[in-house]
């Protein structure tokens, strides 16, 4: 809207009813929120400026208020639905402190590998490529790829085991793998 008669004229209209919309907005939604409630409006007045009708332009702010107020209200509905939401995830989830040292144990474990183990291991888990991808990355065919995996797998729940941590690896890094056939 760059002509500068519409411009003048919304000048006008805003001067004219600002005071009557911030008293709705207070009114209806407290003096915290009235400011910004009475510049939505106002924006919503400027962008349709156009569509207002000539001699109900009164009525017409205070229900654009009415519904910029309601959104708000929506918004912060979902806002607290989502905090409850969020806050029965947190009572849901173990300890922090065991994940943590059960990280740590794998981890140790995985560092007193061979350097072959642990890259075969971190290949699928990690970088979550499929046996074939990884067979070429390390320039083995599938089946070898099959066989070291399997062997990394069992020389790190030995190192587990020895670590006295129980004897299952975390799953990230035994997920089974598998084989597609080729598409012909």
């Amino acid at each position: 809207m760059a002509d500068p008669e519409n411009a003048q004229e919304f000048t006008a209209l805003y001067a004219e009813y600002h005071p009557r919309v911030y008293a709705y907005a207070v009114a209806r939604a407290g003096r915290p929120l009235a400011d910004e409630v009475v510049a939505d409006t106002f924006l919503v007045a400027w962008r349709r400026f156009a569509q207002m009708p000539g001699g109900a332009a009164l009525p017409w702010l205070l229900g654009v208020a009415r519904n910029v107020i309601r959104e708000r209200y929506r918004d912060e509905e979902r806002q607290r639905a989502l905090a409850a939401e969020m806050l029965a995830w947190a009572d849901d989830t173990p300890d922090v402190a065991d994940g943590v040292a059960e990280r740590s144990a794998i981890l140790a474990a995985l560092a007193r590998l061979s350097e072959n183990d642990r890259e075969v291991l971190t290949l699928t888990a990690w970088d979550g490529l499929s046996a074939r991808a990884a067979a070429r990355v390390v320039n083995c065919s599938t089946a070898t790829f099959l066989v070291r995996l399997h062997r990394a797998r069992t020389r790190l729940e030995r190192a587990v085991a020895a670590a006295g941590e129980p004897t299952t690896p975390q799953p990230a890094l035994v997920k089974p793998v598998v084989i597609k056939e080729p598409s012909r």
